[in-house]
């Protein structure tokens, strides 16, 4: 890993209407544009998908990294990532962001070990470290091949 800080720098172009067309150098571009919710077509990332789906990827390479240092043998990690926006004193933000974790992991594995350091993924995602909600994490372990 490179030494602290790093830095990121995207763009985001529009005209009147249609997409949003994300940008970042050496990366492909992402069409964007409002939920449904926001009387969007619905069938596009946007910025609350785009967060949401943040928060999970951050997750799950966090958990990654931690299970490397760890010496933890698993196979596979699912996680779904659910967050709830609305509006509070008279902003509108995300209240609370969910985690389900499903860890995979060789017959005979330590299920506390993983259990744990799937805990540890969570207070350690530089992502949700970074926003004002809370946060909170449902996790299964499961062994098998």
């Amino acid at each position: 890993m490179q030494g602290f800080p790093h830095h990121y720098a995207v763009s985001a172009r529009a005209a009147e209407s249609g997409d949003v067309t994300l940008s970042a150098a050496g990366l492909a571009d992402i069409a964007s544009a409002p939920p449904a919710e926001f009387d969007g077509p619905g069938d596009r990332w946007s910025p609350e998908s785009l967060l949401v789906a943040a928060v999970a990827d951050c997750f799950v390479l966090t958990f990654r990294a931690i299970a490397r240092a760890s010496k933890l043998d698993w196979l596979e990690l699912s996680c779904e990532a659910g967050g709830e926006l609305d509006r509070v004193e008279r902003a509108t933000q995300f209240t609370a962001l969910s985690l389900k974790a499903t860890l995979r992991v060789p017959a005979g594995a330590d299920t506390e070990k993983a259990e744990r350091l799937l805990h540890k993924a969570e207070a350690g995602c530089l992502i949700t470290n970074s926003l004002k909600c809370p946060v909170t994490l449902d996790c299964e372990v499961v062994q098998g091949d």
